[in-house]
């Protein structure tokens, strides 16, 4: 299973669909979707997978740069530590404010920084009262985790997860959505394309991982302890038609905002439906497959960019590099970046 070409694909696969999805869904980011949006967004990733133009880049967002410092983290010769984060994070920050970070992530970076990291969850377990975010942000830039943690059990690759997002995050909800958003990429980096993809069996994973994660007994779970089970159990009825899949219903029952439970399951969604259960026997439809993906996130409409990050990850992972079109890198600030990032990581699982 754990053969390097193999898994040098799927890595890179899966942070470049992350910064794709960023870079191709930020423009988009809080448009009401309709049929003429939607015929601007397919014609612009046409054009953007064309012959290759030369035209500035699509800056990323947020969602890659922590992305970036999550890798580089993981990737320091001292080690990975929550404080090496925090300190990545703020130094991030105030070099770039201007990337699209929310009010309440900057409030924490700002805190941290007074605070010169004397305790690097503090600040965010302050937020909202105390109850702490249930965004979507520690979800977001979650990819480099399954890739640093492959060859761990999952234990340990929760507790990675969980240590990252307090930093940021201390609500139960935007925790479990990145542990959530961890497993779907983790499940991908094992399966093989060419052997088929059987969605329900997938999605019954992920159920029976994230049952286990939401069965603790913190009391912060009093009203959210069956939350991500009762969203994926929706992503099954409509994949199964038990539920119409129009996008009326998807925006209705699974959402497009920035709370974590709201869009991480929609980005699993829209891989999934992308994805055929029949498996993908050739380069053009596992491109396609890919595509799709990407323009269906986006077509959503809400958080476009962070859903389609987080969606074009999966599918990154699952299909690997080849199938990212090499016109759309070209546009995308940061592409050798995260080609390094990806190279880096697998070195250190030693293959």
């Amino acid at each position: 299973m754990l053969d390097k070409l193999f898994l040098r694909s799927k890595f890179r696969g899966c942070l470049l669909g992350a910064l794709v999805g960023d870079c191709c869904g930020a423009p988009f980011e809080g448009e009401l979707m309709d049929n003429r949006s939607k015929s601007l967004l397919r014609n612009n990733l046409d054009k953007l997978e064309g012959p290759y133009f030369k035209a500035p880049y699509k800056k990323y967002t947020d969602d890659t740069a922590m992305t970036i410092c999550m890798a580089r983290t993981f990737l320091d010769p001292q080690g990975y530590s929550q404080s090496l984060l925090a300190r990545n994070f703020v130094i991030e920050y105030f070099k770039d404010p201007n990337r699209g970070y929310g009010a309440a992530v900057g409030e924490v970076f700002m805190k941290l920084k007074k605070s010169k990291i004397s305790d690097p969850v503090a600040p965010a377990r302050e937020q909202f009262g105390g109850s702490g975010s249930y965004g979507n942000g520690s979800a977001m830039r979650v990819s480099p985790i399954p890739l640093y943690a492959l060859q761990c059990n999952k234990t340990v690759m929760i507790k990675l997860v969980q240590d990252t997002a307090t930093i940021t995050h201390a609500h139960i909800l935007g925790i479990n959505g990145a542990i959530l958003q961890a497993l779907a990429i983790r499940q991908c980096l094992y399966l093989n394309p060419e052997k088929g993809f059987d969605w329900l069996q997938y999605l019954t994973e992920l159920k029976n991982d994230i049952s286990e994660i939401e069965k603790t007994g913190d009391i912060l779970l009093e009203d959210h302890g069956q939350a991500y089970q009762k969203q994926l159990g929706v992503i099954e009825q409509l994949l199964e038609g038990q539920i119409e899949p129009n996008d009326e219903n998807v925006l209705n029952l699974l959402g497009h905002s920035v709370e974590a439970l709201y869009s991480v399951p929609t980005a699993i969604y829209c891989f999934l439906l992308n994805t055929s259960q029949k498996g993908v026997n050739s380069t053009q439809k596992e491109h396609h497959a890919f595509r799709q993906t990407l323009e269906y996130a986006i077509s959503l409409g809400g958080d476009t960019d962070t859903i389609a990050s987080m969606a074009c990850a999966i599918s990154g992972a699952y299909f690997g590099e080849s199938v990212i079109s090499e016109n759309i890198l070209k546009h995308c600030e940061g592409t050798d970046v995260i080609k390094k990032c990806a190279d880096d990581l697998l070195e250190l699982q030693k293959i």
